[in-house]
């Protein structure tokens, strides 16, 4: 990330409100931003597919499920923060597991760059297909998106939730099934 470069457009940003860079209460504002944006957007950059460290012990093909991920992104359509949760369901194949905090690092991964909430939501699905290999995988997302809470629609508390089905949870009953547990 281009530090120099950050510092500099928010204080563009800043004198193109009509405020003064040099007040007192702003001085520092371009320096704070470049440090914020280098600390919540370091996923940028990142491979969330080194995330994933793949382990063998018997499954025995049952659903896995880690629930209440939370995450804090970044809507690239408004530069506005949107935050919630992340369900993550897989059902292993050939025995092929992975740890939990794996899959929290690949959340945190996509959660920390300009993100919108459904490709965050396909894009963690895919990566567990693609590195796990398992029968399937169901990601939920609910999320709180500020550019409707701020502007707009003005309208608090909303959720918004976002869904990506692979592979075994296509088939109603499992996926049924995984709903059932993630609501729990």
């Amino acid at each position: 990330m281009d530090q120099k470069r950050i510092k500099k457009a928010v204080r563009e940003i800043i004198e193109a409100l009509g405020e003064d860079p040099s007040r007192e209460g702003l001085k520092k504002t371009p320096e704070r931003v470049s440090r914020m944006y280098s600390d919540i957007l370091k996923g940028i950059g990142k491979n969330p597919e080194k995330s994933i460290k793949v382990y063998h012990a018997a499954n025995y093909d049952e659903i896995i499920i880690i629930k209440d991920i939370p995450f804090y992104s970044f809507c690239e359509h408004h530069f506005l923060p949107f935050f919630g949760k992340v369900h993550i369901a897989y059902i292993p194949k050939d025995d092929r597991i992975t740890g939990y905090a794996n899959l929290v690092e690949v959340v945190d991964v996509y959660s920390q760059r300009l993100q919108l909430q459904e490709r965050m939501t396909a894009e963690i699905a895919d990566t567990i297909m693609k590195i796990l290999k398992p029968m399937g995988t169901f990601v939920i997302i609910e999320a709180r998106q500020l550019c409707l809470e701020m502007q707009g629609l003005k309208k608090q508390g909303e959720r918004t939730v976002t869904s990506a089905i692979r592979g075994a949870f296509e088939r109603e009953r499992t996926r049924l099934e995984a709903l059932s547990l993630m609501e729990r």
